[in-house]
């Protein structure tokens, strides 16, 4: 199986051009595989880069655990870079199909390649039926959830998948000692409050234009980035009043700006996407 390497921001995956190559039997045992660190490529999940019917192409995410999720948007960035650069469609602006739906990318073209990629990520979903949580609200904001004998102000969000975003101090952003996000992200993620499980993220404020966030995924663990989380970081600061509408959020990959546009309620995400190697994979 031929695969390729790629990240957004240090949130990595195993890309595999279903075009090409022939769609893996069980993608869920072959995503487990690929992912290992040690005995494997490396990653955190799968993608299936897949023919569409109604879009350039198709996006397949699966997660380290072999769990197959909605969305991902740093994936979803890679996706476009790959579907651009390999020429399987070569064109400034694109559509993805994905778990989310139909989505738009935008695409900065630099020396024939795609450098930066702008998502319209879609309208954030907030009835806590769909995102799905049982925490109270319309949405929940700031909603209290106890997790390891601590109590946290949550505001959960949908991006296609679920997401809760919890404001701490500085003690989440340090690594000596204990580090909490491992400690209380999987307690969130497994949480009876979210009955699909959901994304766990922890952030500070720097100003109503800047945040740091860290992530604890479904289904991977600590990742070096979250777009669809980003996405919900962006709409929770909103919602509870921390933070304005275009914001820079610092993950520890690197950055994205998100915005969520008052025109069409929309949520706009940009950054880059990287091509690392490619090489070919035997079970």
């Amino acid at each position: 199986m031929r695969f390729t390497k790629m990240h957004g921001i240090g949130n990595d995956y195993v890309y595999v051009n279903c075009f090409l190559e022939t769609l893996p039997a069980e993608p869920a045992i072959v995503a487990q595989a690929v992912s290992d660190r040690h005995y494997g490529i490396g990653s955190d999940g799968l993608i299936l880069i897949c023919p569409s019917d109604i879009a350039d192409a198709r996006m397949r995410m699966f997660n380290a655990d072999g769990s197959e999720s909605e969305m991902c948007g740093n994936g979803l960035r890679c996706v476009a870079k790959y579907v651009h650069d390999h020429a399987i469609a070569k064109k400034p602006t694109l559509k993805i199909e994905t778990g989310r739906g139909v989505l738009t990318v935008d695409l900065e073209i630099q020396h024939g390649k795609a450098q930066r990629v702008r998502v319209n990520m879609g309208e954030p979903i907030l009835d806590p039926v769909l995102i799905p949580t049982t925490l109270p609200g319309m949405p929940p904001v700031n909603a209290p959830l106890t997790v390891g004998g601590r109590t946290f102000q949550a505001t959960c969000v949908s991006m296609g998948n679920p997401h809760a975003t919890v404001y701490v101090g500085e003690e989440f952003f340090t690594t000596s000692g204990k580090d909490l996000v491992a400690e209380f992200g999987p307690l969130i993620e497994n949480a009876p409050e979210f009955p699909r499980r959901v994304n766990a993220h922890f952030v500070k404020v720097k100003s109503k234009t800047e945040v740091t966030m860290r992530t604890w995924e479904r289904g991977s663990g600590i990742t070096l980035a979250c777009g669809t989380g980003a996405c919900a970081v962006c709409v929770a600061g909103v919602l509870t009043g921390r933070t304005d509408r275009k914001l820079l959020a610092h993950l520890p990959g690197g950055d994205l700006e998100l915005e969520w546009s008052e025109t069409d309620n929309n949520v706009y995400m940009t950054g880059p996407a990287t091509e690392v190697f490619s090489g070919d994979w035997t079970p």
